[in-house]
């Protein structure tokens, strides 16, 4: 694994020690090829991010385990700046949420009979229009309160910049939606999808905690209020439309 850090041209980009969080000029020191010391953090003397040494499956259990030093290191020290400027990254992140999205509330808001091959093409038609509203509309409420929230609530400045590193955080913390393709393979009853929203509702509030430093009961409350007001958007539009179909 190779982290750029310590050189006179990327002094502006802040990295963060992964035990306190506390901000870090260098990461470690390289000697030569294959032979670096890690750097300690000023504030807690522990090493400040000792994930540059491990395999990136380390990593990923790590997050899977909710370790907030894992995030820490993902979000500060792994993406940089080049990567919260990447338009062609945050669209492929959002392309692959959304299409996860879809599948997801394919499966819960739609039943048995209206999952299988449509009667007509006016029926696929209703049932592909049905989804993409529910994710367009349930999605742009839900990044709304998270951004409104985040400002009103937690008190950080949302620029430009903030706002692309909070949609990157929320985007990469919804890893969970992933175990949804195993559903496309397997069948899976309806409430497995309730438990990958539980997992991803922990992990978009841990990623949020890391990203403003703020107190982690209210960044619990601002993601539950998301996630549920975007799961009463998708459910309302699909009542409605039955409603307008009856």
């Amino acid at each position: 694994m190779v982290i750029k850090c310590g050189t006179e041209s990327e002094k502006e980009i802040s990295f963060r020690c992964v035990q306190c969080g506390f901000s870090v000029t260098t990461l470690y020191i390289q000697y030569s090829p294959g032979n670096i010391r890690l750097m300690k953090c000023g504030n807690c003397k522990a090493v400040a991010d000792e994930y540059i040494e491990c395999e990136l499956m380390i990593l990923v259990i790590d997050l899977i385990l909710h370790k907030i030093k894992a995030y820490r290191h993902l979000f500060y020290n792994r993406f940089s700046r080049e990567t919260l400027h990447n338009e062609v990254l945050l669209w492929k992140l959002s392309l692959g949420f959304l299409i996860l999205d879809a599948y997801q509330m394919l499966a819960v808001c739609t039943t048995q009979d209206e999952r299988s091959l449509p009667a007509s093409f006016a029926s696929f038609l209703g049932l592909c229009g049905k989804v993409l509203m529910g994710v367009f509309f349930g999605n742009l409420v839900f990044l709304g309160i998270i951004l409104f929230g985040t400002r009103k609530f937690l008190n950080a400045k949302i620029g430009d910049s903030r706002c692309k590193h909070i949609l990157l955080s929320i985007l990469v913390s919804s890893y969970f939606k992933i175990f949804v393709i195993a559903m496309m393979v397997w069948e899976f009853p309806s409430s497995v999808v309730f438990i990958i929203k539980m997992f991803v509702l922990s992990s978009n509030a841990l990623a949020l905690l890391v990203i403003t430093d703020a107190v982690m009961i209210r960044c619990i409350w601002i993601c539950f209020a998301a996630h549920a007001m975007k799961f009463l958007v998708t459910q309302g539009l699909g009542t409605y439309q039955k409603l307008v179909l009856w």
